[in-house]
């Protein structure tokens, strides 16, 4: 906890770990700001979902983007009794129901009914708010609270919210949090623009300690992946989160099948005719939202349409949906091996159908992995990424399976904003905060960023 005289920050999950994120921004006993409300994954996943804080005092909601780690206790919120209003942006409004749909057949009910009635309690909530515009909170109090969204470039719809405190003796703050910051230059979205300034910026710290590559050389080295893993006419699987990662990926690996049409990408394999099978309905149905969401794209995307390119619906694509495909597409791949590339969640390999894929063809030489996000600890991507160069072995569902595939890891392709680009968002803006309080990281980034704020004399608060 934080507190000022003006305010207190409490946080309900995400502060010294990636997962989980929830924040309160606390103006009194009756009146708050809820942050996002995530699930824990990795080593959390024995972590609590119940809501175990008060919510009755809460004015609101603010969704910063809608990965699941950042929206998927929002149905024990709402059991909880949280009747505000859900604030987010106009593309997360349309992406949200389907991020729900699917979490709630996880973890809460398959029961159609229910989850209907619950989409529609959502929507009669969700109050969707253009970029760069203040809205204003209904506090009931003699305490004034507006807020704003602006992209914050991590995946379409993502934003960092800003808030404007006024209290009834004069007291007037900005607090800024962070949600998750895209890295600059990455594929389909705008790079995020730091605020003018903010007397406290909550901060994510994901890679705090860490640099990507630039975008040249990471698609240089993801068209050497993938050239390596078809050397041998293997299968190389990529585990990727169904939203922002696969559309990513798809675009990269179109703009590769582009620029090498004459080329091969192994020995009798001309990169034209290498197939992509995205075994993921899920992911499949939020390409699909994607498309439909063209006007939050970039300028080089638009142009690339412009030109007639189709970077998510390239020919050279397949779409698997069915289970009973999957379950056949992976006996396939079992069995005979096959030169191509399967995308499919989840990102950190703890669940979906990546798993499956995982199971049969781990043990194989012939195949690759290619990790192209953050694994965080207590997962099996993690293990994977850890002991597979050494030969060791990973638990799925239960049963050890040993790693004799492949591993290749590529950073710059996070979604997350590096060490770098987490510095310039505070350097840049011209009135620097008074404070910076760092999330959603774990304690050796956290620690690394904080020395390298200290640096620039910004002072950070635990």
């Amino acid at each position: 906890m934080f507190t000022t005289p003006g305010y207190q920050l409490i946080h309900h999950g995400a502060h010294h770990s990636v997962t989980g994120s929830c924040h309160e921004l606390r103006i009194s006993e009756e009146c708050g700001l809820l942050i996002d409300c995530g699930i824990f994954q990795g080593k959390e996943t024995d972590r609590e979902l119940e809501i175990t804080f008060a919510v009755k005092h809460l004015r609101g909601l603010v969704i910063t983007h809608v990965h699941i780690d950042h929206v998927g206790r929002l149905p024990y919120l709402i059991a909880a009794g949280f009747k505000g209003p859900i604030f987010c942006s106009r593309a997360s409004a349309l992406l949200l129901p389907t991020v729900l749909e699917d979490a709630l057949k996880i973890s809460f009910t398959r029961d159609k009914r229910q989850i209907e009635h619950f989409l529609q309690i959502i929507e009669k909530q969700l109050h969707p708010i253009a970029y760069n515009s203040w809205h204003q909170v209904e506090t009931s109090t003699r305490h004034s609270l507006s807020l704003r969204l602006q992209p914050a470039g991590h995946i379409i719809g993502s934003a960092y919210l800003e808030c404007r405190l006024k209290k009834n003796h004069g007291l007037q703050e900005s607090i800024i949090f962070s949600g998750d910051l895209g890295a600059p230059y990455a594929p389909l979205l705008p790079a995020p623009k730091p605020p003018y300034g903010a007397d406290l910026v909550v901060l994510e710290s994901t890679y705090g300690d860490r640099l990507h590559e630039g975008r040249k050389l990471r698609k240089e080295k993801l068209k050497r992946a993938i050239e390596i893993a078809l050397q041998d006419r293997g299968v190389l699987l990529i585990p990727a989160f169904s939203i922002g990662r696969t559309q990513e990926l798809l675009y990269e690996i179109e703009d590769l099948i582009h620029r090498n049409q004459r080329s091969f990408a192994a020995r009798g394999l001309p990169w034209q005719e290498l197939e992509i099978i995205l075994d993921s309905p899920l992911a499949s149905r939020f390409t699909t939202l994607y498309r439909q969401l063209q006007p939050y794209w970039d300028a080089e995307a638009h142009g690339k349409l412009k030109r007639g390119r189709k970077p998510l619906a390239f020919e050279q694509m397949t779409t698997i949906d069915s289970h009973q495909d999957h379950l056949y597409s992976v006996d396939y791949l079992k069995r005979k091996a096959r030169p191509c590339i399967v995308i499919a969640a989840s990102g950190m390999c703890s669940g979906g159908r990546i798993v499956n894929y995982l199971k049969a063809t781990i043990s194989d030489p012939r195949t690759d992995i290619l990790f192209s996000g953050y694994q965080a600890v207590g997962t099996p991507g993690r293990a994977i990424q850890k002991y597979g160069p050494q030969g060791g072995y990973v638990t799925l569902d239960s049963k050890r399976y040993d790693i004799r595939a492949r591993i290749h890891s590529i950073s710059g392709y996070s979604a997350h904003a590096d060490q770098k680009n987490l510095v310039n968002f505070i350097k840049r803006m011209r009135k620097r905060p008074k404070h910076v309080r760092l999330v959603h990281g774990e304690p050796d980034a956290q620690q690394a960023l904080r020395r390298k704020l200290a640096e620039l004399y910004i002072p950070t608060i635990d």
